[in-house]
């Protein structure tokens, strides 16, 4: 034994057989502190698989676990002004944003695309929280007028996602006039007769939930989910008083009124199949890949075969 045996060769041995090793392969369930592996978590749709815990989902994701095979076309939206006021706090407005683009991927805070669920031709729109805590501004406003004219041109059904903290203070004024702009496009599918489906999840508050998140036909929250205009925060401190359990949530809002369904987001697409077609007038789904049944052609078949059936030999 020497200093090339015991030193040398062990440390070429080691440099050439390092593997990588991937970051990020595990993630933390901030709700009962499951590590999850990121592969098992992005097929269930970043829900926990241990407790149920509705973890963040970028629009994307939700779009290729919604659509037909994850097939989607996105939908142009007209760019608005950039830095309107020129608003400028620790960060310029144009910074923040290029660093939200940066960390994101992505051009804004909502994402519009055309598809099919279970053959059902839609248009659909979903907002990022992690771009900019998913504020309304003009992008935002554009981007819903953009999803309803484009549902009343192709005379489909809206389906909307809302994930904001509000109205986007950089914009001022500007950011909540979005609110009767965008009330104005529900308005354009009401006309039209088209259903407008808003699907809340955690969270959606402030503007948003004063304007178009609460405009739906049909309103469906992810379990849990914070859904208000005010924070819980905000109202204890005002009126002094401690608020009941689990207000302001999806659970709380459903068993007063407030909303219609509060579905497992592993559960939302056949639940937004079924409630489309509905609304549509459509038949009910077939499972499979084929085509729907033609009223009365069972029995056209059956009498067909039966011509063509030789009689049996006396």
């Amino acid at each position: 034994m020497n200093w090339i045996t015991n030193y040398v060769r062990p440390t070429i041995n080691s440099l050439f057989s390092r593997r990588e090793v991937p970051e990020n392969l595990w993630q933390k369930c901030s709700e009962c502190g499951t590590m999850l592996f990121h592969r098992e978590l992005s097929d269930n749709q970043n829900v926990c698989t241990n407790c149920g815990h509705h973890m963040h989902i970028t629009p994307r994701d939700r779009f290729t676990a919604l659509f037909d095979g994850g097939v989607f076309t996105e939908v142009a939206v007209p760019e608005p002004i950039t830095d309107p006021l020129k608003f400028r706090d620790q960060k310029k407005y144009p910074d923040r944003m290029k660093a939200a683009q940066k960390k994101t991927e992505e051009k804004e805070a909502m994402l519009v695309a055309a598809g099919e669920i279970g053959r059902t031709p839609i248009i659909a729109a979903a907002q990022d929280f992690s771009f900019m805590g998913g504020s309304m501004g003009m992008y935002v406003g554009n981007a819903i007028i953009a999803a309803a004219e484009e549902a009343v041109r192709l005379g489909r059904p809206l389906v909307l996602f809302s994930a904001a903290g509000g109205a986007r203070m950089q914009e001022g004024i500007l950011s909540l006039m979005q609110m009767p702009r965008t009330t104005v496009a529900v308005q354009m599918l009401k006309e039209a007769n088209l259903p407008y489906i808003v699907v809340l999840t955690h969270p959606t508050t402030g503007g948003v939930t004063a304007s178009y998140a609460m405009l739906g036909d049909v309103h469906i929250s992810e379990p849990n989910a914070l859904i208000c205009f005010a924070g819980p925060r905000v109202i204890e401190q005002t009126i002094r008083e401690k608020l009941p359990e689990g207000f302001q949530r999806a659970e709380y809002l459903l068993d007063h009124g407030m909303l219609d369904r509060v579905i497992p987001r592993t559960e939302m697409r056949s639940e937004l199949i079924t409630i489309i077609r509905m609304l549509m007038g459509l038949p009910p789904q077939v499972v499979g890949d084929l085509p729907a049944p033609v009223p009365g052609a069972e029995a056209a078949n059956e009498a067909e075969d039966a011509a063509e059936t030789p009689a049996a030999e006396s």
